[in-house]
């Protein structure tokens, strides 16, 4: 493989430098004087290469100088999302310990030195030793790449003591495969994205704080090394009050050859900012007088739902459109209906509001909603929108309402044939939609919507954004056909793109790739079926009963429950006739069988066992009595993206009837 001639060179370099920090010249010199001296016979007169370099390799110093020069192949796809990339290790110098880097790129290593202030935990105790306790995770992202830190315990110091190595280098302009140098890296508006995430005792995540760290300072400081003081805001209704501080230290690997003036990274920095505050200024003052268009329409339109800006979880206003990206799962999801059902075991849970006064708003950044691993429905829907346009489909996030006037949000996929196609991301349903004519006699039989949607307001997407101006904004009346501007006024594309284009402005927040799942399902599986034999056993020994396990009974449960989740992902039912032969050949004569499925997207065996109790038909058969009575239980586990997964448990029993 030929290299281009100046990474040629820069290699040369770098080699050059490491052979000389280790002092390999002066090495070389005392071997080989100590090898004429030794092993050179009087009658020879010279000494060939291959001879030295024997000697060189017996005493060791090619093998030390391979370790040294530690190289990588660079031969990873691009594409492969893969599992948050844990800390990289340096030591107190902070020269680089064992890790595999490529000497020809240029990397960015963030320390995290330990946090202050973190006022909430005051009283929080010293945990003991294998004590279970709060703790706070602290996750990454900058330019595709993603990582996470150890947890530490929640307190009002937090001990975070991490390192990251993030790699820095423009992916265009063929400059992928220079190293940095520090004018090229002052043009890379990139922030690294901070999310701190607290996960209680139980397992259940909560947001704590979501920040945009301006690296580029490191450019203009002395030797490429800078120390900051970062305050982190809380979310949401907090995003005013402080919720603790971070001490971060930035340094550039290899050191920078020359750094710039701080003055003019400040001046870079202000110019950027400034001309971003002019494309939002542009674009708000388009967006009002398209609205007063859109009134002026028809006078009701004011009641719509036509959301053009939403909060994010740091309380700014941003454009709908910007939520919303093509999104490429690699090999991580195969079809759509796989990327709807990862959005759906993602959990739900509307932002949290202090006191009464209806629903909180706040539209989560992607990185924050995948860290949490829970959101509200316009997450869901924009992560689904994001995925079906990665799949290349013609995907929109839809705002409306459901029964009762509830406010809530759904995609939409237009095929090429005109079919109209309702995907509620919660649920992972499907919905194929056909309007019905509000014109036609009371006699004709109108379709009949099986969809839980009622009006709709406005659609939207990366590229377009389109406000519903039919005289009735009921959904089931409702035409789909976007290019008909009496139907639908359209957004200027191009004042969408000026603010919500990837790179357009500063103040978007880049779109993180998806990471492996990091569960091991089997493990898992087994983990939480023995925690709910334990929890059925002490529960019947309590009502006086003894419980007796049949493990086959167990084992042919699983057919069932991998039948379950691959419906539930193609809408396709199959297995079900070897699974019923089955359970009839395990059953005797004369007895009867129950059997109870039931689906979680949590992994807390202990809650789930609790929700099954207030489940009829599930306590009829934990609590089962009679003769010769034989129970069984099993978990399957069912791994996504972002380690979310969805947890099936069947609870059966079989007894002998007594009439």
């Amino acid at each position: 493989m030929s290299l281009p001639p100046e990474k040629a060179s820069e290699l040369k370099q770098l080699i050059h430098q490491q052979l000389s920090k280790m002092d390999v010249h002066g090495r070389i010199r005392e071997i080989l004087a100590e090898t004429i001296r030794e092993e050179l016979a009087p009658d020879q007169q010279h000494l060939s290469t291959e001879d030295l370099i024997k000697a060189l390799r017996r005493r060791g110093i090619i093998d030390d100088v391979m370790k040294e020069l530690n190289f990588v192949t660079d031969s990873v796809e691009q594409e492969l999302p893969s599992s948050p990339k844990q800390p990289i290790c340096f030591d107190r110098q902070s020269t680089l310990k064992k890790t595999n880097i490529d000497p020809t790129r240029r990397y960015l290593y963030l320390q995290v030195l330990g946090g202050k202030a973190f006022l909430e935990h005051l009283q929080e105790p010293e945990p003991l030793p294998g004590q279970v306790c709060s703790t706070f995770t602290l996750c990454l992202h900058y330019r595709n790449q993603r990582f996470r830190s150890k947890p530490v315990p929640c307190a009002c110091e937090p001990d975070f003591h991490d390192g990251f190595l993030l790699e820095v280098h423009r992916e265009s302009l063929g400059d992928g495969t220079r190293m940095a140098d520090s004018t090229t890296m002052l043009s890379i508006s990139d922030p690294i994205h901070m999310v701190l995430i607290k996960t209680d005792i139980f397992g259940e995540t909560t947001l704590v704080a979501s920040y945009f760290l301006e690296w580029r300072s490191v450019l203009g400081s002395e030797n490429g090394v800078t120390s900051l003081t970062v305050e982190l805001m809380g979310v949401g209704t907090e995003s005013k009050v402080s919720v603790g501080i971070l001490n971060i230290k930035l340094e550039m690997y290899p050191p920078l050859n020359q750094t710039l003036s701080q003055e003019v990274v400040n001046t870079q920095l202000a110019l950027e900012r400034q001309k971003t505050a002019e494309k939002e200024r542009l674009f708000l003052v388009y967006a009002k007088q398209w609205w007063r268009e859109y009134l002026q329409i028809r006078p009701s339109h004011n009641s719509r739902l036509v959301k053009i800006f939403a909060q994010d979880e740091n309380g700014i206003n941003r454009p709908v459109c910007s939520y919303v990206k093509p999104l490429r799962a690699g090999r991580l999801l195969d079809t759509p209906r796989q990327a709807a059902r990862f959005v759906n075991v993602l959990g739900y849970e509307r932002a949290p509001v202090i006191g009464g006064g209806g629903k909180q708003e706040q539209w989560c950044t992607l990185l924050a909603f995948l860290c949490r691993n829970k959101g509200d429905c316009e997450d869901h829907a924009n992560l689904l929108c994001s995925l079906l346009l990665g799949y290349g489909l013609e995907a929109f996030v839809c705002v409306g309402t459901k029964a009762k006037g509830v406010p809530h949000a759904w995609v939409m996929t237009c095929g090429t044939d005109g079919t109209i196609t309702f995907w509620e991301s919660l649920t992972g349903h499907r919905y194929i939609h056909k309007p019905t004519n509000p014109d036609e006699p009371p006699v004709a039989e109108q379709p009949k919507p099986l969809y839980p949607y009622r009006t709709i307001g406005c659609v939207f997407n990366h590229q377009m954004f389109l406000g519903n101006c039919q005289p009735s904004d009921a959904v089931e009346t409702c035409v789909f056909d976007l290019n008909d501007e009496s139907k639908w006024k359209p957004m200027s594309e191009e004042a969408i793109k000026s603010v919500c284009a990837p790179g357009a402005t500063t103040s978007l927040p880049p779109f993180p790739p998806l990471c492996a799942s990091t569960i091991d399902a089997s493990v898992t599986s087994n983990e939480i079926e023995m925690q709910l034999r334990l929890l059925v056993s002490e529960h019947r020994k309590d009502l006086g009963l003894t419980t007796v396990w049949e493990d086959q009974l167990s084992y042919l449960l699983s057919p069932a429950l991998a039948s379950y989740e691959f419906e539930r992902t193609t809408s396709i039912s199959a297995g079900n006739e070897e699974f019923q032969d089955a359970i009839r050949r395990a059953v005797p004569d004369g007895h009867t069988f129950k059997g109870f499925p039931i689906h979680f997207v949590y992994r807390n065996a202990r809650r789930a066992f609790a929700t099954c109790l207030r489940s009829p038909f599930c306590e009829e058969i934990i609590c089962c009595r009679g003769d010769q009575v034989r129970l069984a239980v099993r978990v399957r586990v069912f791994t996504y993206p972002e380690s979310a997964c969805a947890v099936w448990i069947m609870f059966a029993c079989k007894y002998r009837s007594v009439l």
